[in-house]
């Protein structure tokens, strides 16, 4: 019997790619909620249960994992290429529109409401210039008008080329960004509904007719 009981109480090992996992999910809780500055890697071996080195094992320093949880977890899904997979009006290679796609960013967004605390958190954390990642944040707007000028994107003849629009990306961003503080905050709204009625304003009529 009491052999039976030691058995069944066992640890279960995990892989290395769960447990890598199992940190970084408890590192994107805790910064959403206390920001960078606020925890330690032990906090974070707290939270998963297991010892500090056993952490840094797997992220080999507080800084690089930051940078796994902003890079590999926020940043890696809902880009350009997954939105010409989606088969959305406005996703094909020859009706590629703008605000079709942003549409569906702001959908993908409204899915991971804890990776859009961490993102808010971090984006007021790296004002301060010994930040780790205060040179990503820096240059974001640059970084994403690089990344959108890949695309051959279908705009209005008004424009001679995408660098027209860059004025409007910018905006659009930045209309993002704040409707998303909105969404986390009391009392809730709905991020989809909120954009929709901004969408018009970024991309409005006559102009944009058909290219939306």
């Amino acid at each position: 019997m009491a052999a039976e009981t030691t058995s069944n109480h066992k640890r279960v090992r995990k892989s290395p790619l769960e447990r890598k996992r199992e940190i970084l999910d408890a590192a994107v809780r805790l910064i959403s909620e206390r920001g960078y500055n606020g925890i330690s890697v032990q906090d974070v071996a707290d939270a998963v249960g297991v010892t500090k080195q056993g952490v840094l094992r797997y992220i080999g320093s507080k800084d690089n994992m930051l940078s796994m949880v902003y890079l590999e977890n926020y940043n890696e899904g809902g880009n350009v290429s997954e939105f010409k997979s989606s088969g959305l009006p406005g996703s094909t290679v020859d009706d590629l529109r703008l605000p079709a796609y942003l549409r569906y960013l702001v959908h993908y967004n409204s899915q991971r409401r804890m990776l859009v605390q961490l993102f808010s958190v971090l984006q007021v954390e790296t004002f301060n210039p010994d930040h780790p990642l205060h040179e990503e944040f820096a240059d974001r707007q640059n970084s994403i008008w690089e990344y959108y000028s890949g695309f051959d994107w279908r705009i209005p003849p008004s424009f001679s080329s995408f660098d027209e629009v860059r004025p409007t990306v910018r905006k659009a961003l930045e209309v993002m960004d704040g409707i998303q503080l909105r969404w986390l905050r009391e009392p809730a709204i709905d991020l989809n509904e909120e954009w929709a009625e901004f969408e018009p304003l970024l991309f409005p009529s006559p102009l944009w007719d058909g290219y939306r």
